[in-house]
């Protein structure tokens, strides 16, 4: 097989409770996530050894050693292979741009040898077994749970980004309250879109306010995306 093409959408937690912080320091979670329609592309092809190659709008500064989780993907599978990252997804957006990737990797090495992906991929990030499922799901624990949900209805939705970067430890160290309730029952039938953003505003994401108090550009974007939505 000469190449191997894996699409990395970019993930989208439509709710994020935090529900604890275990003894290691991992926070717990309870998450209804989906994948929108834009994303990176990885494109595998068979190499004896393992290099890596990244373009795109969003290439600039992407490591191409053992720091970005492509590679460390690649390590998990055992391949030699030669990667190419089409970047389109900013780093450090909240959107699992990194985790998708390495998702995306580990299927298109799948496919390209044969080899099953690893059972357990969590060593590579909390979000991969979500990315690596790539459908609409709950997430739970530390990201180690990852349960498909039925019959999500289309969402037509505005991806905002103000060009910041926001690390997530720091994001959770400014959270206030790590236990707080999880998320409540998925509704048996959505209603349609309006149905599911009713839903949506009864259920939170507890990370919000600590990444406006990290970067104030975030919640002055989300202000303006309001003012819009309400004309």
């Amino acid at each position: 097989m000469d190449q191997i093409e894996s699409f990395a959408p970019a993930k989208i937690n439509l709710t994020l409770h935090v529900t604890g912080q275990r003894a290691d320091g991992y926070h717990t979670l309870d998450s209804l996530v989906v994948f929108a329609d834009v994303g990176d592309r990885v494109v595998a092809r068979p190499s004896g050894t393992l290099q890596m190659f990244v373009t795109g709008p969003m290439a600039k500064d992407v490591p191409v050693d053992d720091s970005n989780l492509i590679m460390r993907a690649a390590r998990l599978m055992g391949v030699g292979a030669e990667l190419h990252l089409e970047k389109h997804l900013p780093s450090a957006a909240g959107i699992g741009g990194g985790s998708s990737d390495a998702a995306a990797t580990l299927r298109a090495l799948a496919a390209m040898t044969g080899r099953k992906v690893p059972a357990d991929v969590m060593p590579l990030g909390a979000d991969v077994p979500v990315c690596l499922l790539a459908r609409a799901a709950r997430m739970a624990g530390i990201g180690e749970i990852a349960l498909p949900v039925e019959g999500l209805p289309r969402l037509h939705a505005v991806l905002v980004n103000p060009r910041v970067a926001v690390s997530t430890p720091d994001v959770f160290k400014r959270l206030d309250h790590k236990t707080n309730p999880k998320m409540g029952p998925t509704p048996e039938a959505w209603g349609g879109a309006a149905g599911l953003c009713a839903w949506l505003v009864t259920q939170r994401n507890d990370l919000e306010l600590p990444a406006i108090s990290l970067q104030t550009v975030i919640g002055e974007a989300l202000g303006l995306l309001r003012v819009c939505r309400m004309r």
